[in-house]
């Protein structure tokens, strides 16, 4: 018997040590959440989705003092009423799961506005912590900020930060060890309902009393029904008996204007913080952002200044990534499939050529792109975390009112540079239907990370120093399709309505070069898992293809099917080959690249590149980047254009339309490089 309650304490032991404490980082747009996300966890994270949502979800642990901590990064949001589903997502997570601690990130520069998302965690029961982050932004935008007034009025520890320095790290953690042992005991100072209704949420809270789910606190529930908020309204619905439903619904429509009253308590709450705690810049004093801005927004230095940007993104990309991407090419992947046909030349031809051309030869010329995918995530990187971005959106406002839409279309369609499926998932920001509906159908056209790898895979070898600058001109002429797209449609289907545009403009600061260099890393290693997933295996499939039945590719099965579009190619000045890697690229875009890789073998002297150069001539070159860029959308965009559109018409009419674009965008431009003489 003792033998057993000895076990049982050694097992309520191991329990015990094993326990992990789950911190939640809560925060608005821009506050620098993420950065202190990649400081804390480093590689030891993991990105996936919320489960049955598409918003992101990002999860690491850290060790402190022997301690495992477990880090969930919050999506960004600016208050948790049910607005959209970042906000749904971060308040139940923090009711529901109960996190030990939760830290809210706000700016010292832009404290009122990041204050708002705190009058309402402070409501909740969860302990809180304030990361009092960008501080060096803040002097330098001429804010001064005392820490010690402002924990004192909000009656939470608040620890000044500068995130992207590691500054301040070490004290928030042991603030943070503090309020979870107990050892620092916090007593928020909660924003109070204006005196007007403090009677109505009295009465909202009699009625409910005893009826609430466990999870969620009387005072906070009442305050979301007084507020309209569908998610917990519903919930009440169907927790109270129906008379006493009625009698809540009743007081609810009586004082429709309690949402007013509950604001304007917590904006008071705000600006007794602000009034305490913080002395702003002078008046009349110009800040480093202002300047800046002067020149980044103005209507023609800032279309300049980001076709400038886009231009600098693309000649980095060749001046660094093309050569290394030849050194992989030349040094690694074809002496690797020369090695590999060495040591296999005593095996069947079958089981040669499917390691050599199969897969050497397909994924071995996709991983050639490494350099490339990383030189576009890390820049456009490091350009959304020094607040570029959103000066972006604001200048091309302009160019979205010519398609019916409005600046804040321009957010989503630029994530497509890194990937069109994101791309079409963040058109949830934009409210209009027939806006977000337009913005969906152009997003495809949008030339991806991995389109602009095969762009600058081949433009080297083909037009040698001129490649940045075809390059260039290729993206830019891609993007007056997709205006002059949006003209038509806009005028032909919706009749769009232009609507204001408002949008946050967030302080311009130095980078956290950490975390970009974490962007990089994730996005790298998700191409790298497609190209030994997805890639690999249709490079196997098409390496079979092109040696069955007999054994020669000329009369092979992809051949046939090569031969049999090759109408629609002749046109484009394709010949069966090209016109194979194009189909092939509707799995991924990269495919392309691993086609030809297949088709023309890796064991030969020269690389891929050098081999199509000595193939084709610069016409059909120019041809085929054209209608890579505008071709149809991958499988996993046409799945994400049918699911945020409802409809499996939308997805067709996005196919006909894009196909329609590229082959004759690229028939034009066979017709007119082959009529100068390319």
């Amino acid at each position: 018997m003792s033998d057993c309650h000895s076990t049982e304490k050694q097992q309520l032991h191991a329990a015990l040590l094993e326990k992990t404490v789950t911190i939640a980082l809560a925060g608005q747009p821009n506050m620098g959440k993420s950065t202190l996300f990649n400081l804390l966890t480093g590689l030891n994270q993991h990105v996936g989705n919320w489960p049955g949502k598409t918003v992101e979800k990002k999860e690491g642990v850290f060790n402190y003092q022997n301690e495992k901590i477990h880090l969930v990064d919050l999506p960004g949001t600016y208050s948790l009423t049910a607005h959209s589903p970042e906000e749904v997502i971060a308040r139940e997570y923090i009711i529901r799961e109960k996190p030990d601690l939760v830290i809210a990130v706000v700016s010292a520069a832009n404290l009122e506005r990041s204050l708002y998302l705190v009058s309402e965690l402070v409501a909740l029961s969860t302990p809180l912590i304030v990361a009092l982050n960008m501080m060096d932004v803040a002097r330098q935008e001429g804010f001064e900020v005392d820490v010690h007034i402002l924990e004192a009025a909000l009656g939470v520890p608040v620890v000044p930060l500068v995130a992207s320095r590691a500054e301040g790290v070490k004290e928030l953690l042991t603030i943070a060890s503090q309020v979870i042992s107990g050892t620092l005991k916090t007593q928020p100072r909660k924003p109070e309902i204006s005196a007007d209704h403090i009677h109505v949420q009295d009465m909202v809270e009699h009625l409910i009393h005893g009826l609430v789910p466990e999870s969620y606190p009387l005072e906070w529930t009442a305050l979301k029904l007084l507020e309209g908020d569908t998610e917990i309204a519903r919930m009440m619905q169907s927790q109270l008996p129906l008379e006493r439903w009625e009698m809540v619904h009743q007081i609810l429509k009586e004082h429709e204007d309690a949402n007013l009253a509950i604001a304007s308590g917590r904006y008071e709450w705000i600006e007794r913080m602000m009034h305490a705690a913080v002395h702003r810049p002078k008046l009349g004093q110009i800040s480093v952002t202002d300047r800046l801005d002067r020149w980044a927004t103005h209507p023609v230095w800032g279309l300049v200044i980001l076709a400038t940007v886009l231009g600098l993104i693309f000649w980095v990309t060749f001046t660094i990534g093309a050569p290394l991407q030849d050194w992989l090419d030349g040094s690694i992947v074809g002496p690797l499939g020369a090695l590999a046909a060495g040591w296999l030349v005593n095996t069947p031809f079958w089981v040669r050529g499917l390691f050599v051309d199969g897969i050497i030869g397909g994924v071995g010329s996709v991983l050639t792109f490494l350099p490339i995918i990383m030189i576009f995530f890390g820049a456009f990187g490091l350009l959304e975390d020094v607040g570029y971005m959103a000066r972006a959106a604001y200048v091309m406002d302009n160019f979205m009112h010519w398609m019916g839409l409005h600046g804040k279309s321009f957010l989503p369609l630029f994530l497509g540079f890194g990937c069109n499926v994101p791309s079409i998932m963040g058109t949830r920001v934009i409210e209009s239907w027939p806006a977000r509906l337009l913005t969906i159908l152009l997003a495809p056209l949008v030339p991806c990370a991995a389109r602009m790898a095969v762009l600058a895979f081949i433009t080297p070898a083909f037009f040698g120093a001129q490649a940045a600058l075809v390059s260039w001109g290729l993206i830019m002429g891609t993007l007056v399709i997709l205006i002059l797209t949006g003209v038509v449609l806009n005028k032909v289907l919706f009749k769009g309505e232009r609507t204001a545009f408002i949008m946050e403009l967030p302080l311009y600061h130095i980078p956290n070069f950490r975390s970009a260099l974490m962007l990089v890393w994730q996005r790298s290693l998700a191409f790298a898992k497609k190209a030994g997933t997805i890639i690999l295996g249709l490079s196997v499939a098409v390496w079979a293809l092109s040696v069955l039945p007999g054994g020669d590719l000329e009369t092979s099965y992809l051949a046939r099917v090569g031969n049999l579009f090759a109408p629609v190619g002749h046109w484009m000045g394709l010949d069966w080959r090209l016109t194979v890697a194009l189909l092939t690229s509707f799995l991924a875009k990269e495919n392309s690249i691993a086609t030809l890789g297949v088709l023309f073998g890796s064991a030969e002297g020269a690389g891929l590149a050098q081999t199509l150069a000595a193939t084709y001539s610069p016409a059909v070159a120019l041809s085929f980047l054209t209608v890579s860029l505008l071709f149809i959308p991958c499988a996993a965009t046409v799945a994400v254009v049918k699911q945020e559109t409802g409809s499996w018409k939308w997805a067709i009419v996005n196919i006909a339309l894009m196909l329609v674009l590229s082959i004759g965008a690229a028939s034009g431009v066979y017709a007119l490089a082959t009529w100068i003489g390319l």
